[in-house]
């Protein structure tokens, strides 16, 4: 698989970043079956964090074993300095490592999040401890819904992240609001340097009165072809990575995508664009 530079890190990630979330509602024995596929793919960057379920107690048993062959990401929901560090260290000690290489703010939805994260004695300032410490390389930040792009523009102006994480995917960019939003994100991070982490980008729609078949809260697509269109809309966008999707039946079908990723031209973007332009958006 094709490896990108995330960034400021230099860390070479592959296309793919593994979403550990998908281990969140697995027993240990479906787990490692899990994890053994994504090293066998040669996945080489893990995100993951506390609110994922079970996914740390079930990622944790193969960590010292596997810490230096992953750049690893995890994050906090906490708003205030103390939550912040107390569950920095919680997941450090479920995770059985003894650093993390990136560390964010995790679901900051709207700038009254931004503001709570980042004012004096917020949760911001919690993980420059635990960086001051030596406990995280680099700080980042992630969010979902239609107001992340123009947030995190925001959140760059008032501190240097290191890493972003937000959707991209047709549909999205059928809103010319969000499509401008984001591509002047996107601008900023890379006059900034800062790595792109990409999410939802297989996202179809809201499952609605649907019954659920999947364990993400959003029904995604999932025929190969659709996936692989999805997969090569959003890496066509500059320093994107993909975090899979947050259902283990669905990672080898995004891993093949990414494998065989080549560039969209500007006009095959705008036809896909075109062509779920009428879906029910997930935000």
């Amino acid at each position: 698989m094709e490896k990108r530079r995330f960034g400021r890190t230099n860390h070479m990630s592959t296309l793919a970043i593994f979403g550990a979330v998908a281990l969140g509602k697995l027993n240990q024995d479906q787990a490692d079956q899990v994890v053994q596929n994504v090293i066998d793919a040669g996945i080489n960057y893990i995100d993951i964090a506390p609110s994922y379920g079970d996914a740390e107690i079930r990622l944790g048993p193969w960590m010292p074993e596997i810490r230096k062959d992953f750049f690893l990401g995890c994050k906090t929901m906490q708003r205030d300095k103390k939550g912040a560090i107390e569950e920095f260290q919680k997941s450090l000690e479920r995770l059985q490592v003894d650093y993390f290489d990136l560390y964010q703010l995790h679901a900051v939805t709207n700038m009254d999040d931004l503001d709570a994260c980042t004012l004096s004695g917020g949760a911001l300032d919690g993980v420059r401890k635990m960086r001051d410490e030596g406990l995280t390389k680099y700080i980042g930040i992630t969010g979902h819904g239609l107001d992340a792009p123009k947030v995190f523009s925001e959140a760059l102006k008032r501190f240097d992240f290191d890493s972003v994480l937000f959707p991209i995917n047709p549909a999205l960019f059928a809103n010319e609001t969000y499509r401008e939003e984001a591509l002047h994100l996107l601008d900023l991070c890379e006059e900034k340097d800062v790595g792109v982490m990409i999410i939802k980008s297989v996202a179809k729609e809201p499952w609605g009165d649907d019954e659920h078949r999947y364990h993400t809260w959003y029904a995604p697509f999932d025929d190969p072809e659709t996936i692989q269109k999805n997969i090569q809309f959003a890496l066509s966008q500059k320093l994107a990575h993909i975090c899979t999707p947050g259902d283990y039946r669905l990672l080898d079908k995004v891993f093949k995508a990414c494998e065989a990723f080549e560039p969209m031209t500007p006009e095959e973007q705008e036809a896909l664009i075109n062509s779920q332009s009428e879906m029910d958006l997930i935000f």
